[in-house]
């Protein structure tokens, strides 16, 4: 396996996933800083450039070429566009496949201003949004909803960026971002869920639903939900999207009961690692798939709650020498 990404959290989990998995995987570790620790739980490691870089996608193929391996996995957003624009070219050049998905998966959920247009277009429910510098949407939508309201950047993850708006006072300093959307504050941080969904030969085939809870925009705890409900719209969502893959969906749920998905990731979750430990290993099953032909099927799930913590990994000098070196 070939995975990038490896100082990011969701590439370590994706690592850490493989490494559970109960086939035994070599595994090829890219990153961009060799000070990166998911690079030294991989049996090989590589500094390679940025995704921005003009020479990303050549460099993959060097290391894909030396290494050989069956399957890329990326580990950043940073880097899906790239990867989903590039796939085809990749796997016909090689014998790797690159299991991303389609650049139109990607780019819904990549833009906030899109995935508020591909649920309501689907007939989800989805978070009323404005563009923050369009007065009279984000005044519209002040007057449906009240206050507060939440302002986020249409690019972003990790809550980076994201603020509350309480007042007029509020709405006024937002409109000078142009890269900003405001949307209904939907729920309370204690209704907040996380879900992934498997879509393979045309549906959802798994799937798993657990509540969290944030610190510094990472799931810290979750807590393995087995509502039906939730998982019906699970399987709606992900057929929807269409994604190659995994589909990761993040809402709230409304007092009433409807859940509000207000981001989508075309990819593996940050949360990859805590599915796997509740029995949900996500990047198994698609491996598993890929390479065997085994068919997905929802896999006995464990309910369990699950706590984060830090942990470290001592690695020597020399290792890192080697690794910095092109």
């Amino acid at each position: 396996m070939l995975v990038t990404g490896a100082g990011a959290l969701l590439g370590q989990g994706i690592i850490r996933s493989i490494r559970a998995a109960k086939n035994a995987y070599s595994i090829v570790g890219v990153d961009p800083n060799p000070l990166s620790a998911g690079l030294y739980w991989c049996d090989v490691a590589y500094r390679g450039p940025m995704a921005k870089d003009p020479d990303f996608i050549d460099a993959m193929l060097r290391i894909i070429h030396l290494e050989k391996p069956d399957v890329l996995i990326p580990g950043t957003d940073l880097e899906l566009a790239a990867f989903a624009a590039s796939r085809h070219d990749i796997e016909s050049a090689t014998a790797c496949k690159v299991l991303v998905a389609s650049p139109e998966a990607v780019e819904i959920a990549d833009d906030k201003g899109k995935t508020s247009a591909f649920l309501a277009a689907n007939g989800f429910p989805f978070p009323p949004t404005a563009r923050a510098t369009d007065r009279d949407a984000v005044a519209a939508l002040a007057r449906d909803l009240g206050f507060p309201l939440i302002a986020k950047p249409r690019i972003g993850a990790r809550s980076v960026g994201v603020r509350l708006l309480r007042s007029t006072e509020d709405l006024e300093q937002v409109s000078r971002e142009p890269d900003y959307i405001v949307q209904e504050h939907v729920g309370t941080p204690d209704n907040e869920y996380t879900a992934s969904g498997l879509y393979v030969d045309g549906d959802c085939r798994a799937g798993i639903v657990m509540r969290r809870d944030l610190r510094d925009g990472n799931t810290y705890r979750a807590y393995v939900d087995d509502d039906p409900l939730l998982h019906g719209w699970l399987r709606k969502w992900t057929a929807a999207l269409a994604a190659f893959g995994p589909a990761n969906f993040q809402f709230r749920v409304r007092p009433d009961g409807t859940p509000v998905v207000f981001e989508i990731n075309a990819r593996f979750s940050g949360t990859t690692p805590l599915r796997a430990q509740a029995g949900f290993n996500e990047v198994e099953m698609m491996l598993d798939h890929l390479l065997g032909g085994e068919t997905i099927r929802p896999p006995p799930i464990t309910p369990c709650i699950l706590l984060r913590h830090w942990s470290e990994t001592v690695v020597s000098t020399e290792m890192i020498e080697a690794v910095r070196r092109p």
